[in-house]
């Protein structure tokens, strides 16, 4: 295994509604990233796609229904076209690629992350369990059939979603897996946020990245298409509507790179896995030995949740005369 990794949390907007601008805006940065030699580069929440920030989903009239439909079309099939061009541009950059998107499965939406290797190959992907208030709207609920962890040369890559991370059960869990590069991206920050990174790379004795979108409202297509909330009339077309914020914090809780309130950019460190990460783990394992089984555990249900389960499949009636014995029953 590799001693180091360079990892770069990329901060920046979405192009909304328009995916393939924001497929080309990701291969910019991405580009960038390699440049300085990153080997793991981590995009924020519903990078692709979207995070529809400041709009009213409990809209119902035909305009709002209208909103739903284009936010629908910007999300993005798994497997699909826009799955093949990240899983080329992370082969075209050699990176490990981890990204937020807006999942489209049927007439559902889900926050997910997807995963790549440096060879172009989609390792999988995680969908966000729980949508926090509003986002219960619009996303639809995931399970922990999709919360893997990933073995790397640099490490065990896993992905643990914006107010996820205030589930201690559900970092438990990923921390029973061995989580060692812990990515967190977000539509949070501040203060608070890089706090709870901070706890969660002390408690999970891990490498944290959290990386999170900046916005201004330009960003966003301008009045009537795009609404935004609470009141159009507060904000001007420059005015920042998501600050940023991102971080990778180490294994001790020290912050490594960011957090950045002023623009988009790329935050880059240099995360030694297994040179620092024992030194925390003989401080505090937190599902070694610093647990205890025998009064606290944890089972996770790991199957997919499906809401229709078909046990046999149906028979084929061959005949005219079977299908007359069946009428007859």
């Amino acid at each position: 295994m590799s001693s180091t990794v360079r990892a770069t949390v990329v901060q920046a907007s979405s192009i909304f509604y328009d995916t393939p601008a924001t497929l080309d805006k990701a291969e910019r940065f991405l580009k960038e990233a390699a440049a300085l030699g990153s080997q793991l580069v981590v995009f924020p929440e519903a990078f692709i796609g979207g995070y529809p920030r400041g709009y009213n989903f409990a809209d119902q009239s035909p305009r709002g229904k209208e909103s739903f439909r284009k936010y629908h079309a910007s999300a993005i099939n798994v497997p699909g076209p826009e799955v093949d061009r990240l899983a080329s541009m992370a082969a075209k950059y050699k990176v490990y690629l981890v990204t937020g998107v807006v999942e489209r499965d049927g007439y559902t939406l889900y926050c997910t992350v997807l995963f790549f290797d440096p060879e172009g190959n989609y390792l999988g992907k995680h969908r966000k369990l729980m949508p926090t208030y509003w986002e219960r709207l619009f996303w639809g609920f995931g399970d922990c059939s999709t919360t893997p962890v990933y073995d790397t040369p640099y490490g065990k890559l896993g992905s643990v979603i914006c107010w996820e991370n205030r589930m201690p059960l559900f970092r438990t869990s990923m921390y029973g897996k061995g989580i060692e590069i812990y990515c967190a991206p977000t539509a949070d920050s501040g203060d608070k946020w890089v706090a709870t990174m901070r706890h969660i790379a002390i408690e999970g004795g891990c490498y944290v990245l959290s990386p999170i979108q900046f916005c201004r409202r330009k960003d966003y297509p301008p009045p009537p298409e795009y609404l935004y909330s609470p009141t159009e009339e507060d904000v001007t077309p420059d005015s920042i509507v998501w600050a940023g914020g991102s971080v990778i914090i180490s294994p001790h809780g020290e912050i490594l790179a960011g957090p950045n309130y002023e623009g988009e950019g790329l935050f880059t460190a240099d995360l030694d896995v297994r040179g620092e990460i024992p030194k925390a783990k003989f401080q505090f394992d937190v599902v070694g030995h610093y647990s205890r089984a025998d009064v606290l555990s944890l089972t996770v249900n790991n199957r997919p949740l499906l809401p229709v389960t078909f046990t046999s499949s149906p028979s084929k009636i061959k005949d005219n005369e079977e299908m007359d014995e069946c009428k007859d029953i």
